[in-house]
């Protein structure tokens, strides 16, 4: 991760907890963290413009983040960050469905941080 350059990840988050998490790992690398607890929230945001990634959570109250990855995918195209599913789904055969459903990567909760960052150089680098 280079620090001479901002970089500016999306994190769609209902669980304070697990957003404090990732908001620090991520501000401890230098990036800008724009937060949102649920799929509303988060189209606000990107209404005003794109981040390098997006993590983005299952089971979000309202709209869940499967069907939302998916929206994303049609909406922006080949535009659309990388997606990163961050859930507690952790049980065979959920990966492949999360993939399929338009994300990039899967991250299961709980992670450890060495996982975290490999997964965010994986996503910047493609």
């Amino acid at each position: 991760m280079n620090g001479s350059v901002q970089r500016t990840a999306l994190v769609v988050e209902d669980n304070p907890l697990n957003m404090e998490l990732i908001e620090e790992l991520l501000l401890a690398k230098g990036w800008t963290v724009w937060k949102a607890s649920d799929v509303e929230e988060a189209r606000q945001i990107l209404a005003a413009g794109l981040p390098d990634l997006i993590f983005l959570d299952i089971q979000l109250p309202g709209q869940d983040g499967l069907s939302y990855a998916a929206q994303l995918r049609v909406e922006y195209g080949a535009q659309v960050p990388p997606l990163i599913a961050i859930t507690a789904q952790a049980m065979k055969g959920d990966a492949d469905k999360i993939l399929a459903a338009g994300f990039d990567y899967y991250l299961p909760k709980p992670f450890d941080f060495s996982q975290f960052y490999r997964i965010i150089e994986e996503a910047l680098g493609r």
